[in-house]
């Protein structure tokens, strides 16, 4: 028989776990918020944008690429005509299965390019280089399958410029990005990396590469989506910022500094989190040679981008999310209370570990178990429905907060209309989707513990949202 002290300490232990998130997110949430309101005091819109005019470093831009023919030119149009002075584009096209690689030598006239490929970080063979006669500073490098991290050494491989900056090819940047975004590295030589939010480009509408209109996905799913990447990017990055404890820059948009990466070994292709162990690699390196390094998040830059909107294909990229994410701590877990760790490795790192790794584990036990117990009458239904309940308004004040930040910080979505659509998508993220997210990383957890590997994963494009 299941004592009452061990069934007492596993209530305390998971209601202390929703309690622990929830302080910890609340506590970010109110750092963002102070940053928010001092940002807004102290800069006038556009000026981030001006000040550097005309003084920017050049960047190459990598689009690695796998059977993205759906998107690919609409967003490549959108790379082209961003308002930066000097920078190049180089696509990978990673031995895509479908026309990928037909799609952008009709679209951009490409046509064989003799350029000798360095080889400073090992990949997969090149077959072949092509460049744009009508856009001089577009190159496509169409190499064999090797993932995604391997794609992007190919592309480091090839740049002429002192940075680059990672763009997923179903993605689209709004025109001041780039320059937004390089800031910092011009300010602040100790910068090694800096990204910018990444939100929902389902619902909206773009032409000619260009967002034209911001809407919400009529899709559920999309629409949970957006609330997760308001509350992941507005507090979950820009919390962690002012403590110099970022520990992932998104893949979809980020800058590097080129001469860093390549001292660090590029991108890890063991690991599907690859853009995230670069970042905790760096701060592991950097920091063990006592050299500086930070790591910096921006609003204002956004980068667009499609969301999967069908449960397979969410449930993929969950599982890898949260394998990547457990591979990137454990391949650096020197990092975690080292000397010179830093806020990164003495409060972000373990935070990282409890609450968003092993947190499923912790998250779906609770559930589980309070609902067993109730069932085995080993505690009163009572006691189980303020247990969900309380689990439940956690849940929805963290949303809530990260919708509210939103509203004061961009206003990205005006309409009364919209406001209530991503109501009704907070209640409906919290009431079924955040427990089914919770049961998706359990599984990525398992496959890292019993060593599944990773791929590109299939993510099946509609790019309804773009004209090209």
């Amino acid at each position: 028989m299941i004592s009452a002290t061990l069934i007492a300490s596993a209530q305390w232990l998971f209601l202390g776990y929703f309690v622990g998130l929830t302080l910890l997110y609340l506590s970010l949430n109110l750092i963002s918020l102070v940053v928010t309101l001092r940002d807004r005091r102290q800069r006038i819109p556009g000026e981030l944008s001006s000040i550097y005019s005309g003084l920017e470093p050049p960047i190459s831009l990598l689009v690695p690429a796998y059977n993205e023919e759906t998107t690919i030119v609409a967003s490549i149009k959108s790379m082209l005509q961003l308002n930066y002075p000097q920078m190049e584009v180089i696509i990978i096209n990673d031995g895509s299965r479908d026309g990928t690689l037909d799609v952008l030598k009709r679209e951009f006239r490409l046509i064989p390019f003799p350029e000798i490929h360095r080889m400073q970080l090992p990949t997969k063979a090149v077959r072949g280089i092509y460049r744009s006669p009508v856009h001089k500073n577009l190159r496509v490098i169409d190499k064999e399958n090797g993932g995604k991290a391997d794609s992007i050494n190919a592309g480091i491989n090839s740049v002429r410029h002192p940075l680059f900056c990672v763009v997923d090819a179903d993605s689209i940047l709004q025109r001041d990005s780039l320059r937004q975004l390089v800031a910092p590295f011009m300010d602040d030589p100790s910068v090694v990396a800096a990204g910018g939010a990444v939100r929902i480009a389902n619902g909206c509408e773009v032409s000619g590469g260009f967002l034209k209109s911001v809407g919400l996905p009529r899709n559920p799913l999309a629409l949970f989506q957006v609330i997760e990447y308001l509350r992941a990017f507005l507090f979950g990055r820009m919390g962690w910022a002012p403590l110099n404890a970022i520990m992932i820059i998104s893949g979809a948009f980020g800058i590097f500094r080129r001469d860093l990466v390549v001292e660090a070994g590029g991108y890890r292709t063991d690991s599907v989190g690859e853009d995230m162990e670069l970042v905790v690699r760096l701060h592991r390196l950097r920091r063990a040679a006592r050299q500086p390094c930070r790591v910096v998040f921006l609003t204002e830059p956004v980068c667009w981008t499609e969301a999967p909107e069908d449960l397979r294909t969410l449930q993929n990229q969950r599982m890898r999310w949260q394998r990547g994410l457990m591979e990137s701590l454990w391949l650096n877990r020197s990092l975690l209370f080292s000397r010179h760790g830093g806020a990164v490795g003495w409060i972000a790192f373990p935070a990282m570990l409890f609450f968003e790794g092993i947190g499923p584990l912790i998250e779906v036990a609770g559930y589980l178990f309070m609902v067993f117990a109730a069932v085995g009458g080993l505690i009163s239904w009572q006691a189980c429905a303020i247990f969900l309940m309380l689990a439940l308004w956690l849940g929805l004040l963290l949303s809530a907060s990260g919708l509210l930040l939103e509203q004061l910080h961009f206003n990205a979505y005006p309409k009364t209309s919209q406001l209530l659509g991503l109501i009704l998508g907070l209640l409906g993220e919290n009431l079924g989707y955040r427990q089914l997210n919770s049961w998706w990383r359990l599984r990525g957890l398992w496959h890292w513990m019993r060593g599944a590997r990773g791929n590109w994963g299939k993510m099946r494009r509609k790019g309804s949202w773009q004209r090209t």
